[in-house]
């Protein structure tokens, strides 16, 4: 069952058995506010389980572009398009959030991004990449890396 992400009280449902699930949750809200903001989206998640092919789609292209296998469990995932960007997000139980941006137009912007809750430690499959940190007022502390997707999918 979708689940609306409510940005002004931030709520661990659906992500409990995390054990960062409220910094997850504050994250996940954060990135409610963005889409809400900036496009005037509602972020929707569901179960991962009920949105398998946005999880297949961006553990494929994990895997064909850079061999990443996640370890953690996914939790909830989404997906949507807004001005010609396909976005999916995929929540895990170990606090690590995955999005991907994928333009449509050819010659568009694609790129993987990654979000560490505050809490967690740098999953050992994302040990090569730098993470910026980021200050927010819902997730407190986010450590953030991403590279750019290089084929087409």
């Amino acid at each position: 069952m979708p689940y609306t992400v409510d940005f002004g009280t931030v709520s661990t449902t659906g992500l409990e058995s995390s054990p960062v699930a409220d910094a997850l949750a504050g994250l996940r809200a954060n990135e409610a506010r963005y889409f809400k903001n900036k496009y005037d989206h509602v972020f929707t998640v569901e179960p991962a389980e009920d949105a398998a092919a946005t999880v297949d789609w961006v553990h494929r292209i994990l895997e064909e572009e850079r061999g990443i296998v996640v370890s953690s469990r996914a939790l909830e995932a989404t997906g949507f398009e807004v001005e010609g960007i396909r976005m999916a997000y995929v929540f895990y139980e170990s606090g690590l959030s995955i999005n991907v941006m994928y333009t449509l137009e050819d010659s568009g912007k694609r790129a993987v991004g990654f979000k560490l809750s505050d809490g967690m430690e740098v999953p050992a499959e994302l040990a090569a990449f730098k993470f910026a940190r980021q200050k927010s007022k819902l997730a407190g502390t986010i450590r953030g890396s991403y590279f750019v997707v290089k084929n087409e999918y």
